[in-house]
């Protein structure tokens, strides 16, 4: 018989962390409705993402990309690169497409492949192909770098070709499915991989700037992990809020997930922006 797998970036419905049961307060407390509580259903007519597309067709490759998490990813390349103390544009742009390749094509391709989480109707053949192909061509840009550039950067090809499905299809028992790994892995692995290309070493600024970025990529992964378990997981949302001025405020799937996922798109955006202007300074 075979057993379904649970991902473990998505919390069980009863995890009090995932915020899904949410205390109601009945409508007796505010004297209005009587006892009736607010009920409302999500779980069928949900996106499984704030960006995800109407599913189907090439919708869902667009969807596959998670193009704002993919763009805020690559933004740590461009970051990499413009705090080195030279920055080789050429080099940099290679970088930008070996990890658009890794992890926007191929380790989401594979993340899908494990558990459909974006619930997408790319066939399974495509989704393997993607994910050979992806990190085949990222790997191929990669050795280019080290026979042209630094035999040093072998490290960070093997590196990649390793943690990119040893996280998405979660082996060793997702051991490297963790917050840290998705910080190290998604964050502070191409700021440094950036970096190095341009600088071929690290100095302190790279030391800090891989800090600040595993930082950040920790946020990023705090705030998702939750709205992933409301969209994918919660069934329904229900109660009221009342406040000390006696204002009312309805629980619903606005409500559980707007505060969040605005953080996110707006973090994403200034993560780019400032990346890009760090960049423009050194033209």
């Amino acid at each position: 018989m075979r057993v379904a797998k649970r991902r473990r970036d998505v919390p069980e419905a009863h995890d009090a962390r995932a915020g899904v049961e949410l205390l109601s307060v009945r409508e007796q407390a505010v004297g209005s409705r009587g006892r009736a509580e607010r009920l409302r259903t999500v779980a069928d007519d949900a996106r499984p993402a704030f960006y995800a597309l109407k599913r189907g067709g090439w919708r869902d490759y667009i969807t596959l990309l998670h193009p704002p998490y993919t763009l805020w990813h690559l933004s740590y390349v461009v970051l990499g690169a413009a705090l080195a103390p030279t920055v080789r544009y050429d080099r940099l742009a290679a970088t930008l497409l070996a990890f658009f390749l890794a992890v926007g094509v191929s380790a989401h391709a594979l993340d899908e492949l494990n558990g459909r989480p974006l619930q997408t109707r790319i066939p399974r053949s495509a989704l393997v192909g993607l994910g050979i192909s992806g990190l085949a061509g990222a790997i191929v840009i990669g050795v280019i770098g080290v026979v042209f550039a630094s035999p040093w950067l072998l490290a960070f090809v093997a590196f990649g070709a390793f943690i990119a499905p040893a996280y998405s299809l979660e082996w060793f028992r997702g051991r490297f499915h963790s917050d840290f790994w998705f910080a190290f892995a998604w964050g502070v692995f191409p700021f440094l991989a950036a970096y190095y290309a341009s600088a071929e070493r690290f100095g302190l600024s790279a030391l800090v700037g891989a800090t600040a970025v595993f930082a950040l990529s920790l946020a990023q992964r705090t705030l998702s992990r939750r709205v992933r378990a409301l969209r994918r997981r919660a069934r329904s949302f229900e109660g009221r809020i009342l406040y000390a001025d006696g204002v009312v405020e309805d629980i619903d799937g606005t409500w559980a997930l707007a505060v969040d996922e605005r953080a996110l798109m707006l973090i994403g955006a200034a993560i780019s922006g400032l990346s890009l202007a760090a960049l423009l300074a050194r033209v």
